[in-house]
């Protein structure tokens, strides 16, 4: 091999590792960013399994890492033990990724039945600070922006709302552009239009399309590293065992 296509080989490798830190923390962010979603609201999903797709999804970004270091390594020095290392880190990066998108759309797909009825969660506040439903309720609407289940007429239908005398919805439901806001029912433009079930899930599924969209990407950097590893193996091949003269 040339000195000059190996440095232009090498340096290839270099700038495809720099685009794999990136890709990396991108991953690594969309993944953590669910496991965060779902720590913040788990009262309101039925199960855990929404966060495998980001358990998956943060377990590539760090083998992601990882891959770009070595690669990063293989472009300074020939080693054939590097480059082994370097494709089994990439194989597995890609049944990582695969996985994670795959376990992100199927999410996707169920996310309405996987977030549990919010109208029970409703029925059982109490405005109490000592409640943890209730201050999860209070949290959810606050960060999303949101007034009972599909809107603030659901509030109307709680126990919470005929013990309080039938006048006000919680304060979490007022719109942070209304300073005077007192939760009144007779004010309904000062109130959240939306309900939570609907930005919870319009919420979820935008981290969980990032964590889909990351595999062709990974993907397509991938193809990339493969296409350049190859090269330096064609051009370092393995030394052939050769039978030594006894004499």
């Amino acid at each position: 091999m040339s000195d000059r296509r190996g440095n232009a080989l090498k340096t290839i490798l270099q700038l495809m590792c720099q685009l794999l830190w990136v890709v990396g923390i991108v991953v690594g962010l969309s993944g953590l960013y669910l496991l965060m979603k779902y720590t913040q609201n788990r009262i309101f999903f039925s199960d855990a399994y929404i966060t495998l797709p980001a358990i998956c999804a943060f377990a590539s970004a760090v083998v992601l890492v990882v891959s770009a270091f070595v690669g990063s390594w293989l472009s300074l020095r020939d080693s054939m033990c590097l480059q082994g290392w370097f494709v089994l880190l990439l194989v597995l990066v890609f049944c990582l990724e695969s996985t994670a998108s795959a376990l992100a759309y199927f999410h996707t797909k169920n996310l309405d039945s996987e977030i549990a009825p919010l109208s029970g969660m409703f029925q059982k506040y109490t405005g109490s600070s000592q409640d943890a439903n209730s201050r999860a309720v209070d949290a959810a609407q606050e960060e999303l922006q949101c007034c009972g289940v599909h809107d603030y007429k659901d509030w109307l239908e709680t126990s919470w709302f005929n013990r309080t005398g039938g006048h006000s919805v919680p304060h979490s439901c007022c719109n942070s552009t209304f300073s005077s806001c007192n939760g009144t029912v007779e004010q309904p433009w000062e109130l959240y239009a939306q309900g939570c079930q609907v930005k919870l899930e319009m919420s979820i599924r935008s981290v969980l399309t990032y964590i889909i969209w990351g595999f062709p990407l990974v993907f397509l950097v991938e193809v990339a590293l493969f296409v350049a590893v190859a090269q330096l193996m064609r051009d370092h091949p393995l030394m052939a065992y050769q039978i030594m003269d006894k004499n």
